[in-house]
């Protein structure tokens, strides 16, 4: 059966189906993403008091999958994940934990986005902290196959000055596993452009450009994120809707959108599900990207993403494929490369869905 055939005909998917669905995950924070188990381990290992003893106990602290009052209250978790990746070996092990349980749920591509300012209480170098967690998904990649690049996060509540550190660090290792550069943050009060002497120097050296926006601030973020640093993708971009002249920018210049639903929820980007913007962003054809944000504070993975995505928003055949290409085309990977990708992606997808549809003897 041709997959046009089948394209706008529902049918019946489940959780199995989008964990064996090729997947890429383009905004995920390697310090939002640790296995709970590796936290206590590293604690333990390199004599960090939490406070704590088991499992639960730092459940209970880092709130997993509960919805906070605002995005600052949800960064709290951040604290207790920070005090256990101080140390190569823990940067190693997070970075390649994190590739691996990505790999396991058939992500084949993955941008780890992270800060290495935040990573130097034991006085490591920014570049020793960017080495060790290169050097993990260099590894997770020959042992798990999956394909990664690191976003390098500027911080929109620390001193521009540090900005600019990070995006010298970024120009030192592009071509060397960075891919990107980022602002990251409380967004409140903390505007864009006045890190813009950082992006200027990244934008010069052809370094790519995504920027969290229109989370906690409305859409004059996203606007400073465009038109003063350059974007070419937002981070979220949940509060885009409330100017439609920007929306038709962005949509006009396909710049891709990276939603992450659970997260939006639990930070309180918005209220529920149920007032996600995203079937509407996706049915104005605006590029939009599925993503964890952050798989362990978040408590979800890119499979849980997808399939609920697809419980809410009644989404059809075509919808799962144009989610899925959104993501492999909005990769910051070199097009020879992303050419390939899309091609090979477009007819596995079809092919998944396609055999889904004669299974249940699905008839257009």
């Amino acid at each position: 059966m041709d997959f046009d055939k089948i394209a706008l005909e529902p049918i019946r998917l489940d959780e199995a189906f989008f964990h064996k669905l090729p997947k890429v995950d383009l905004h995920v924070h390697l310090d939002g993403s640790l296995r709970l188990e590796t936290i206590l381990d590293l604690a333990i290992k390199d004599k960090i008091p939490l406070g704590i003893e088991t499992i639960d106990d730092l459940k209970a602290i880092l709130k997993p999958g509960y919805r906070h009052k605002s995005l600052d209250d949800y960064l709290k978790g951040f604290d207790i994940t920070l005090k256990v990746m101080q140390t190569d070996e823990a940067l190693y092990r997070t970075a390649y934990e994190l590739a691996q349980d990505a790999a396991m749920e058939n992500i084949e591509y993955m941008e780890v986005r992270y800060s290495p300012i935040l990573h130097t209480r034991k006085k490591l170098s920014l570049a020793a902290i960017l080495e060790s967690v290169l050097a993990g998904l260099r590894d997770a990649n020959k042992d798990f196959g999956i394909e990664s690049g690191v976003i390098v996060s500027g911080i929109r509540n620390i001193s521009p000055a540090i900005s600019m550190r990070l995006a010298e660090l970024s120009v030192a290792f592009k071509n060397r596993g960075v891919v990107g550069f980022d602002l990251a943050g409380s967004e409140y009060n903390f505007p864009a452009k006045d890190h813009l002497k950082a992006f200027n120097l990244i934008l010069s050296n052809n370094v790519n450009v995504t920027i969290h926006a229109g989370e906690a601030y409305g859409p004059e973020s996203i606007h400073q994120a465009l038109h003063y640093c350059g974007a070419h993708r937002v981070g979220h971009g949940t509060r885009l809707r409330e100017d439609g002249d920007l929306l038709n920018y962005v949509n006009d210049h396909r710049i891709p959108l990276e939603i992450c639903l659970s997260s939006n929820v639990q930070t309180g980007a918005v209220a529920d599900l149920e007032e996600h913007p995203f079937r509407f962003y996706h049915d104005l054809g605006l590029r939009v990207t599925l993503n964890t944000d952050n798989r362990t504070i978040t408590d979800t993975t890119m499979t849980r993403e997808y399939l609920l995505a697809y419980e809410n928003f009644d989404l059809l055949p075509l919808d799962i494929l144009d989610l899925v290409m959104g993501g492999v085309k909005s990769a910051f990977i070199p097009y020879e490369f992303k050419r390939d990708s899309i091609r090979r992606t477009k007819d596995k997808v079809k092919k998944m869905l396609v055999e889904e549809a004669v299974k249940q003897g699905v008839t257009p």
